[in-house]
């Protein structure tokens, strides 16, 4: 099966209630959702081979989302990246977007905006 015919879609936030509203969400839309508290736990599961969307936050404790980015366009150079994030700072949206992040969005973000990204992000590819 196509990665994308999985479309799986990963959620990675320090926050339970956020990955719990993107496992809920997701789930409603027909995906199958992972979500994981931490990068490095994302990293060590074995869902990056997998996953056909990324949807992280910014700033998390031990390994940021933007460090996260970079290691996943190492490996995985066309996968689509959100960012969700409760700070809005200009550098951290310059760095996102230079790497390729295909949106960002604002904590509290909107749930269909969400999901019309991740829709938009999935039909594209």
């Amino acid at each position: 099966m196509d990665v994308l015919e999985k479309r799986i879609v990963v959620g990675v936030d320090d926050d339970f209630r956020v990955r719990e509203a993107i496992e809920s969400l997701v789930e409603s839309a027909g995906y199958t959702p992972f979500v994981f508290a931490s990068a490095e736990e994302f990293l060590r599961s074995g869902k990056l081979t997998e996953a056909a969307c990324l949807v992280t936050d910014v700033r998390m404790p031990g390994m940021d989302g933007i460090e996260l980015q970079r290691l996943v366009r190492d490996q995985r150079p066309k996968l689509p990246v959100i960012f969700i994030t409760a700070h809005s700072d200009e550098d951290i949206r310059h760095r996102a977007l230079a790497g390729g992040a295909v949106e960002i969005m604002y904590k509290p973000f909107d749930a269909t905006a969400l999901l019309t990204a991740i829709e938009r992000t999935l039909n594209q590819s």
